[in-house]
């Protein structure tokens, strides 16, 4: 039995998938978010990259995805790699069974929203209405997250 970090999930969808909405330029490594440990918000920052996290006002900070499960839900590490799919038992990875980051019927409610706010956009450029960087940063968070869901669900 041992643990392979191989396994772990992808950082940027296990913290979407864990209801975080990350913020930031699309090609930033460290992405600001609220803290789930505090509850404040945008003092979170995420690396998409390795999973590694730091509240800049709580203090809670951790390496990877695995530390940040395990300060969530107060489990242990073995316990922890269990829940993420990179414990290996008896030299055999056990089947991953990557969690859904929604149930079918969320994925549709998520998608049919950003698609409103999509066309919503289109139609305003179409009208001459010039967006703001607020705009197009909601928009690429809106493109981002039709591409996840479509490509999970495709």
């Amino acid at each position: 039995m041992s643990f392979d970090r191989n396994l772990l999930p992808d950082a940027a969808s296990y913290y979407e998938a864990q209801g975080m909405r990350l913020r930031g330029p699309r090609s930033a490594k460290w992405k600001t978010t609220a803290c789930t440990f505090h509850g404040g918000s945008d003092s979170m920052r995420v690396n998409v990259y390795s999973g590694a996290f730091c509240c800049m006002n709580c203090g809670a900070r951790g390496g990877d995805v695995l530390a940040y499960e395990m300060a969530l839900n107060g489990s242990e590490f073995v316990e922890a790699a269990r829940r993420l799919g990179a414990w290996v038992e008896d030299g055999k990875p056990q089947p991953q069974h990557k969690p859904a980051p929604l149930s079918p019927r969320a994925a549709l409610e998520v998608l049919g929203f950003e698609c409103n706010l999509a066309a919503i956009a289109a139609g305003n450029l179409a009208h001459g209405v010039a967006l703001t960087d607020e705009d197009r940063a909601r928009l690429m968070t809106c493109a981002g997250r039709i591409n996840r869901i479509t490509g999970y669900y495709a």
